[in-house]
């Protein structure tokens, strides 16, 4: 099973909290979960890096597979944005993660499970 990782866990493990730690090794030691990113995700950890972060940011990325966008990801993401953004104030990189795991399947791991409304898509709360 794919266990796509939000950026706030990804931002939270960087930071040094032992609770993403934890939740990234359990799911891919004992659960044996394939872990990913959307690509969205990896670019928010990227892009806000700081120059002396870049070696261990992108080791830790590393043991991450990243989950490419194409055109009918984007058009999927269009359609649940403009459908959840007005009452939930779904954003862009959320709607495309969420239209990623409903092209490849998996859980969706975060801290906002609200920013995930949709009842299509297996959303759980990191801690």
């Amino acid at each position: 099973m794919r266990a796509y990782i939000d950026s706030d866990v990804l931002i939270w493990h960087l930071r040094g909290e032992r609770k993403a730690s934890k939740l990234i090794r359990k799911l891919r030691d004992e659960e044996k979960s394939e872990l990913w990113i959307g690509a969205m995700q990896r670019a928010e950890i990227i892009f806000f890096m700081r120059p002396k972060e870049e070696a261990a940011t992108e080791l830790f990325l590393s043991q991450f597979k990243t989950a490419t966008v194409d055109q009918s990801i984007i058009d999927q993401a269009g359609r649940l944005y403009r459908k959840w953004n007005p009452s939930h104030g779904v954003d862009i990189n959320d709607a495309i993660l969420a239209a990623t795991v409903l092209t490849t399947g998996g859980i969706i791991h975060c801290l906002s499970v609200k920013h995930y409304p949709f009842k299509e898509i297996a959303v759980q709360r990191a801690w």
